[in-house]
């Protein structure tokens, strides 16, 4: 099986608008991708998009420089946190040290 590796770089983000506009132009998202958690969770979840071209291929996010956006909102990193647990067709990875 062999993977595909997609940067989430959160390098100046500092809130939830800009977590979501990151992710909306980092993960190459639809346009109707709605920048709310829901919505994340449904494209995070959603085979459709993250199928790739080969068959088996699985996707790998690998986030980076998240500690700025962690220590500035624990409350909504926890919750991004959990929607990226919960993401069904990926598999997401924080960048040790939040700059590798």
């Amino acid at each position: 099986m062999t993977a595909r590796v997609v940067t989430l770089d959160l390098d100046g983000v500092t809130d939830k608008a800009g977590l979501m506009d990151r992710c909306a132009r980092d993960l190459r998202l639809p346009d109707w991708f709605g920048r709310n958690w829901d919505a994340l969770a449904d494209v995070l979840s959603d085979p459709g998009l993250w199928s790739g071209d080969g068959v088996g291929e699985e996707t790998v996010v690998v986030v980076r420089h998240w500690d700025r956006y962690a220590g500035a909102r624990p409350d909504e990193w926890a919750t991004a946190r959990e929607v990226f647990a919960q993401a069904s067709v990926l598999t997401v990875a924080l960048a040790l040290g939040g700059s590798s």
